[in-house]
């Protein structure tokens, strides 16, 4: 049994919480990729790993979950932990009970927590009154722990990051910002093609192209889903109504039907290139099906992944 991954650096977030990729350095990012490598090979071979023994995970869910809730969860037990799984229509926050109040309660009794969530201002409030590591682990604003993962899957199929083009083609919406913060922090080209009305946060775009121009690569926001797919290494899709959006699904539909990612966008994109997806996917919305099945997905080896960037995060902070 081994104790500890062969030559991996310790602390390398330097912080209590994992809240958003851009609250990290490109370095700190790239060391955290070679640990989750690293992890993962552990894993391949058959060797167990179990540094988080006696640890203890609460994971807070208001949204619904199939990735995060089983990735989290097995991660915490293939390291050695335990993972409780916390619906918010059972704990008194559900009833009224402050995030404050939560988040010093759940310090008594868990080693972390991760949340699952609406407004990013949840997930802030509880890290500044938890005195354990907050993991987020999703909100409307940003998707950190995707983004990781995704990052580990490109440099797995392409061998790099730097220098790489990825278009992102739909909303603009919380996967778009963590996509664009990591593409930015290793050195990636990030282009998004989306209607004017749908674009990212505007603080999102300023604070990544600030990092990409630091990194020698470029961000581009436009209405042309072709000009964004132009000779991308990776082509990227998430669904045009995200939850909690029900209610905006008919305009949506008619407002991205330029958008779809199809046999005859993806013809502009390197004959070569990955198309990915955060999933789940609304087939025959955003992505065609003979897409998302085509020789160019890698939709469940990135999906895979989380496993493994987010036993990284967990062994690093807990």
């Amino acid at each position: 049994m081994l104790k500890s991954p062969p030559a991996v650096k310790k602390n390398i977030l330097g912080q209590k919480d994992f809240l958003a990729i851009s609250d990290f350095s490109s370095d700190q990012i790239i060391d955290l990729l070679e640990l989750a490598k690293k992890i993962k090979a552990q894993k391949n071979l058959g060797e167990q790993y179990l540094p988080l023994k006696g640890k203890t995970l609460g994971m807070i869910f208001e949204k619904s979950s199939t990735r995060t809730r089983v990735s989290f969860e097995v991660g915490m037990l293939q390291l050695g932990g335990n993972a409780l799984f916390l619906s918010s229509n059972d704990l008194q926050i559900g009833r009224g009970e402050t995030i404050a109040d939560t988040a010093r309660v759940l310090s008594e009794y868990l080693d972390g927590i991760m949340i699952r969530t609406f407004s990013h201002d949840r997930v802030e409030e509880l890290s500044k009154y938890a005195t354990i590591p907050v993991i987020n682990g999703l909100t409307d604003l940003a998707h950190p722990c995707q983004a990781l993962a995704d990052l580990m899957t490109i440099s797995e199929l392409k061998g790099t990051l730097k220098g790489l083009k990825m278009a992102y083609i739909g909303d603009g919406n919380n996967m778009a910002h963590s996509l664009m913060s990591a593409s930015a922090k290793v050195g990636m080209h990030f282009s998004i093609a989306c209607p004017k009305e749908y674009k990212p946060n505007q603080a999102c775009i300023t604070s990544a192209r600030l990092e990409a121009e630091n990194n020698g690569a470029e961000i581009l926001v436009t209405e042309d889903a072709v000009e964004a797919v132009k000779n991308a290494d990776i082509v990227y899709s998430d669904v045009w109504t995200s939850m909690g959006q029900e209610k905006e699904n008919e305009v949506r539909l008619e407002k991205f039907k330029d958008f779809q990612i199809n046999e005859a966008l993806i013809q502009h994109a390197k004959e070569d290139f990955l198309f990915m997806h955060c999933l789940p996917a609304h087939r025959g919305e955003e992505v065609t099906a003979e897409v998302i099945d085509g020789p160019n997905s890698v939709i469940f080896h990135q999906a895979g992944n989380r496993l493994h960037a987010q036993k990284a995060i967990l062994v690093d902070l807990l």
